[in-house]
């Protein structure tokens, strides 16, 4: 880490070099794009889906960019979603200190890096060179996936979320998003996270069980879909429901309501949370690789 860490903020924006082999992505680099998600598309299901929606290389995101880096022969070697995150693919640790450069030089904040590790941490660590500062660290978070339904008997009352219910859901997606990394999703702007929240419920991709009372004893999102996969996000449990034994059947009918969309069902976890990596194996989840989270 630098002696004097700054924040984004701090840096200007300034021009790529001429000679950069990083490059914003335009449509007719889909097809380059896709062969790349395809090596591995558990953890690219994020670009994956992404292309699976919009049939394109460039994001239907306003503000977002997808830039790739690229061989002397035109080859796309690895490339990185950048928006509000940053989420690299294919990126290695020879690779990662151009896209940690790329980065600096947009003059953009951004709320985390997340993926695979190698690219993760590496870009991370030629941010830090050159002075920046992140809230925090996650640098193991295992990636697990099924593809199969679990032994176990799914929870009978986890359903697609109802719009009819959005006043219910809305609090339990704030309360998962405070647990979970520490301050309130409506720092980012209330309206933005209101209407992120609205979209997985009309998309089928928010999952709930309410109670007679109507308020969400637990909630989970499909956070991205493609044809090939999907990642679980937002899992959440209210407090008064834990060391109950639920997490596991509930888990299960996310598992099932998920692979009505895609045959494989992904999250990652962080490694120091043993309970949730207890129950998401007892389900039937394992390990195939390893995340992880830089937060700004």
């Amino acid at each position: 880490m630098a002696s004097r860490a700054v924040p984004w903020s701090a840096f200007p924006k300034r021009d790529q070099p001429a000679d950069s082999p990083i490059r914003v992505l335009s449509h007719p680099d889909t097809a380059a794009l896709r062969a790349l998600v395809d090596r591995d598309p558990v953890a690219n299901v994020f670009m994956a889906a992404q292309l699976d929606q919009h049939a394109s290389a460039v994001p239907s995101v306003l503000g977002a960019q997808t830039v790739g880096y690229f061989a002397d022969d035109g080859e796309l070697l690895a490339a990185c979603w950048v928006g509000a995150n940053v989420i690299p693919l294919g990126v290695t640790e020879r690779l990662a200190p151009t896209f940690g450069d790329y980065l600096s030089r947009l003059g953009r904040r951004h709320a985390s890096i997340y993926g695979p590790a190698e690219a993760v941490l590496n870009i991370f660590r030629r941010l830090s060179e050159l002075g920046f500062r992140a809230a925090e660290i996650r640098e193991c978070q295992p990636l697990m996936a099924m593809a199969g339904e679990s032994s176990l008997d799914p929870a009978p009352g986890l359903q697609p979320s109802l719009m009819d219910s959005f006043d219910q859901i809305l609090p339990a997606a704030v309360a998962m998003f405070e647990e979970e990394v520490g301050y309130s999703p409506y720092l980012g702007g209330e309206e933005f996270y209101r209407r992120r929240v609205a979209n997985l419920i009309r998309q089928g991709h928010s999952l709930s069980h309410l109670d007679q009372r109507g308020e969400v004893i637990f909630k989970a999102d499909l956070g991205a879909v493609s044809r090939q996969a999907s990642q679980v996000q937002g899992v959440w449990l209210r407090p008064d429901q834990r060391g109950l034994g639920l997490s596991a059947g509930y888990m299960a009918a996310v598992v099932r309501l998920a692979r009505q969309l895609a045959p494989v069902v992904s999250l990652y976890v962080n490694d120091y949370n043993t309970k949730a990596l207890a129950s998401y194996q007892r389900v039937g989840f394992e390990r195939i690789g390893t995340f992880a989270t830089v937060l700004f």
